[in-house]
């Protein structure tokens, strides 16, 4: 004699467990975020002239919505490597974003883990449409870099966001009108793009190392 669940049963068992797995994986997502509040509580370091990171890596990567710009600098806030890439139609999940970062991070630039404090800083610039108010995609990226910089032994750094309105460094308040994400880019070189950089066979190398 066979016993078993009558296929009703069975299906609402399997509908069931699904809602529980899908409301997991939600809470997951939710907690995989950083609020505002919570960025600005985190020492997040001030970039001295954000305009200027910002024309510098516009110029460099060309942003378009859904693109994302890595990017590493020194002490002295000189550029040593960046990277951009598209976004992926996925979930806004902090742990997605994390990996996407922490690839294109291994791929520019060797890690810092065995330095006992972090000594460069990576900051992300984000492009997207709609308004420059933040927005839990925006909480799922911060989230994002906090732990991959952890990863690649970086310190944590500003989080921009790149739209029609202009540029914003959430946490800090500064913004600015131009780039946006539709202004075509400056010509590097140009007397306001002044994001230090470094001449000599080590620059060239860098150059062909940046991702776009």
């Amino acid at each position: 004699m066979t016993f078993g669940f009558p296929s009703s049963a069975a299906a609402s068992a399997s509908t069931y467990a699904k809602t529980v797995e899908m409301a997991a994986d939600s809470a997951h997502q939710i907690s995989r975020l950083l609020e505002p509040s919570e960025w600005a509580a985190a020492g997040i370091p001030l970039l001295r002239n954000p305009r200027e990171i910002v024309v510098g890596l516009h110029s460099r990567h060309r942003p378009t919505p859904a693109m994302a710009v890595v990017a590493v600098l020194d002490p002295e806030e000189r550029l040593n490597a960046s990277a951009s890439f598209m976004r992926r139609p996925t979930p806004a999940d902090g742990w997605i974003f994390r990996n996407a970062l922490l690839s294109h991070l291994r791929r520019v630039i060797p890690h810092d883990l065995r330095r006992r404090a972090p000594v460069r800083t990576a900051v992300l610039m984000y492009c997207r449409e709609g308004e420059a108010r933040w927005t839990e995609e925006d909480g799922a990226w911060m989230w994002g870099l906090r732990d991959a910089c952890t990863l690649h032994g970086l310190r944590c750094g500003a989080y921009i966001t790149l739209t029609q309105d202009g540029w914003q460094v959430l946490g800090e308040g500064r913004t600015g009108r131009r780039p946006n994400a539709v202004s075509p880019p400056e010509p590097l070189g140009h007397p306001e793009d002044s994001l230090p950089r470094t001449g000599g066979a080590a620059s060239e190398v860098m150059r062909r190392a940046t991702a776009r």
